[in-house]
This record gives structure tokens, sequence and C-alpha cells, in this order.
């Protein structure tokens, strides 16, 4: 059984990646996810928190993903970069939720959803952003 707030971000992964890949508004996607099987069973708010500041703070997440890749990031897969906007949003504006688990929910989103070794390069970028946008709590 997935959690209400897995499922959120599932969701959330799903919309950035309609974003990225048809250029639909926001409003749009919504619409249709709404009418996906399971969709009532996410937590709604965390979903919305996630999926529009990962949009509307698109720009200054990946000016910070980008410092830590080794590659443009236009050559990251379309799911690399939803999970790593999603994560790193997390990482920056959603303090409640501990960094741990943002990083484990993003590995497991990119396991489900991206390429076969894609989990690790994830890994390895948010484990450097954690760092630098979480330095007290790591520090514990």
């Amino acid at each position: 059984m997935k959690s209400s707030r897995r499922r959120a971000r599932e969701f959330a992964l799903q919309a950035l990646y309609q974003w990225q890949m048809s250029g639909n508004d926001l409003a749009a996607i919504e619409a249709h996810l709404v009418t996906v099987g399971g969709f009532d069973k996410a937590d709604r708010e965390l979903f919305d928190l996630l999926l529009r500041g990962a949009i509307k703070d698109s720009e200054a997440l990946q000016a910070l993903i980008t410092t830590h890749l080794d590659r443009p990031y236009e050559e990251l897969s379309p799911i690399e970069r939803a999970v790593l906007l999603l994560a790193v949003f997390e990482l920056k504006h959603h303090l409640a939720a501990p960094y741990k688990v943002v990083l484990n929910e993003a590995i497991e989103l990119a396991k489900d959803y991206g390429g076969t070794d894609g989990h690790k390069y994830v890994n390895g970028v948010l484990d450097k952003l954690a760092v630098e946008l979480r330095p007290g709590e790591i520090g514990k």
C-alpha cells in the first residue's frame, strides 16, 4: 500500500513530466490528473505544494541542480529532471519533510519511473544538494 504522500509525489512527478514534454499549462495538466485512477488517494495539499512550487521556482531550482551535474541539464532524462526538480524544491521549501525522507522518496521515484541506473545519479546529485540546502539537519 502506498501512502497518500507517496502518491502525491508520484502524481507530481507525472505532472512535471507532462509539463516538460507537452508544454501544457498547469490547469490542463491538473484537469487530466484528477481523472486518473488513484489520484483521490493522494495527499492533495502536498501534490499542489510540490507541483506548483517546482514549476514556479523551476529556473532557480534548475540553477541549483546544474551546479552539481557532470553534464548539461538538458542531457538528463525528463524523468531525472522531474525527480530532481521535485526533490530540490522539497529540500529547499518543505522543511517539514526530513531530508532523508526527501532523498529516499526521490530515489524510489527514479527507480520506479526512470532508467536502469538513473536513481544512482539522482542520489549523487541530491546528496550534494542536501548538504547545501539542509546543512543544520545533516550535521545532527
